[in-house]
């Protein structure tokens, strides 16, 4: 019976942990689809823009490029979704592929258009002749750019997705079943199934088995800061919308100055490909003349609805709300469903009791070493994990590069568990109390920052340890970093003379 009682107080919790998690989940999970879905639309759009823009200028040219500007498109667009593809090399062979078009109808035009092979020669001309001038350059420029961070966005969002499953999926550890049971099921064997714990009581416990998961909360904090400076930056050269919505410009701007350049252009190709080889004629073909080529460019109209960077607002003013997740969860599930009001009876873990009077501590594993209700052995393996995959994601979002990491899809790949750990049970030697990442378990002690509502916490202990538990708010916890007073690298430093002090 025992043991069944313990597999229900721990699906409970895990149940109570999904939940609370199944808005942020959604709010992602709806955001990665939603820009997904954008990036669609903008891609069809700046389509649509520019075949119009050459059509109009240039009338039968437009329809000729019509295949090698779709292919364009699509390039770009397997690239944001995370292909694997070079900027250069698909955007030199669009331009690659234009040049022939541009110089049968617009630098050279004939009775009948050049000849597959001899259109084959100009289009292998094109690097060394460079009829477009710099406009390639730019182009490669700005869609590394803002490709680079919408693809990156993406890709964190992916993460923190992964993120939200790991913790949702964690196992509860040994101890940590036994303090559930006592405190959910316990009350019943005397017959008590109306009551419910004490306050301090319930945050001892729930603190106690969500250690681990509160030492995500820095981390999390700074992963949703970090996608506030990138979607920040993504103005200008790097507005992924800008950039795409602004090719059918370069595009004409690029055409007009090889339209100007034509007699050295022609004289170039001359030299390389020979007199121009024409197909036989059938009809003869009216070129469109040259005095169309500047069209008003602010005649094209933006197709309506909501812009990328509206998008990026909105989902991150909702995202910001969820900042204090992990910090605060045990203390949520507490004041929220488990434990009795203010000013009730409730349950210490043996008796029904006016007020919990034993000392309650803080979030985070170092705190729990007081703990008087659930022994906390070290963080979780599986947590440390994804914790590291979090570091690294930040430090991408921020704009640091990690050559010792290596791409990003290094990241995201496996299965979180890459150590051979498995969440929840967990001794000593099974090296919990490690960084996750092998090499750096060796060099360096894993230095825990702790929430401050830990050291306030701690700090309201030393004077009158059994009542002060309330739920960290948001204002106690904004700055994790200058609460702390002193720097995790002077931590590092001090940390060794310590254990030589200890040991001594």
């Amino acid at each position: 019976m025992e043991e069944k009682y313990q597999v229900w107080a721990r699906r409970d919790i895990q149940n109570l942990v999904q939940t609370s998690s199944s808005s942020l989940k959604f709010l992602i999970s709806h955001n990665v689809a939603a820009f997904q879905d954008t990036f669609e639309i903008l891609m069809r759009q700046a389509e649509n823009h520019t075949n119009i823009i050459l059509r109009e200028s240039y009338g039968n040219l437009a329809d000729e490029a019509a295949g090698p500007l779709r292919e364009f498109f699509t390039d770009v667009s397997l690239f944001l979704l995370g292909s694997e593809l070079n900027v250069d090399d698909f955007v030199q062979r669009f331009f690659d592929a234009l040049f022939p078009l541009v110089y049968n109808h617009l630098i050279n035009p004939g009775l009948s258009d050049i000849s597959s092979s001899y259109a084959e020669c100009v289009r292998s001309s094109s690097r060394d002749v460079r009829p477009f001038g710099g406009t390639p350059g730019v182009l490669v420029d700005q869609i590394a750019r803002s490709g680079v961070s919408g693809k990156l966005l993406l890709q964190a969002l992916h993460l923190g997705i992964e993120v939200i499953n790991t913790t949702d999926h964690l196992q509860m550890s040994r101890e940590c079943r036994r303090a559930l049971l006592k405190m959910h099921y316990c009350p019943h064997c005397q017959g008590l199934t109306q009551s419910k714990p004490c306050m301090g009581y319930c945050l001892n416990v729930m603190r106690g088995c969500l250690a681990s998961m509160a030492e995500i909360d820095t981390h999390w904090r700074e992963f949703v800061r970090s996608l506030e400076g990138l979607s920040a930056r993504m103005h200008g050269a790097q507005d992924l919308e800008q950039v795409l919505l602004g090719v059918h410009t370069m595009l004409h701007s690029a055409v007009g100055q090889a339209q100007k350049n034509g007699p050295r252009l022609s004289a170039q190709v001359y030299k390389l490909c020979g007199p121009p080889s024409r197909k036989p004629t059938q009809s003869v073909i009216i070129q469109h003349s040259s005095s169309r080529e500047s069209i008003p460019l602010k005649a094209i109209v933006k197709v309506p609805g909501e812009t990328l960077a509206v998008k990026r607002r909105d989902f991150l003013n909702s995202l910001r709300l969820y900042r204090t997740h992990y910090g605060g969860l045990a203390d949520r599930l507490c004041v929220s469903v488990l434990a009795s009001g203010d000013g009730l009876s409730c349950w210490n873990g043996t008796n029904i009791v006016k007020s919990y009077t034993l000392r309650v501590v803080g979030n985070g594993i170092k705190a729990q070493s007081s703990n008087p209700e659930v022994k906390v052995k070290g963080a979780d393996p599986v947590v440390n994990q994804i914790i590291d995959k979090l570091k690294h994601i930040n430090q991408l979002l921020q704009g640091k590069s990690i050559p010792k990491l290596g791409s990003l899809d290094q990241i995201e790949t496996g299965s979180g568990d890459a150590g051979g750990h498995y969440s929840g049970d967990c001794d000593d030697e099974d090296g919990c109390g490690g960084s996750g990442g092998g090499e750096d378990r060796r060099k360096a002690p894993r230095v825990s920052k702790l929430s401050p509502d830990v050291i306030n916490d701690q700090k309201n202990h030393h004077h009158h340890h059994h009542q002060h538990y309330p739920p960290a708010t948001d204002s106690e916890i904004e700055d994790p970093s200058g609460s702390l007073g002193l720097t995790a690298a002077t931590w590092v430093l001090i940390l060794p003379w310590l254990h030589l002090l200890l040991a001594l």
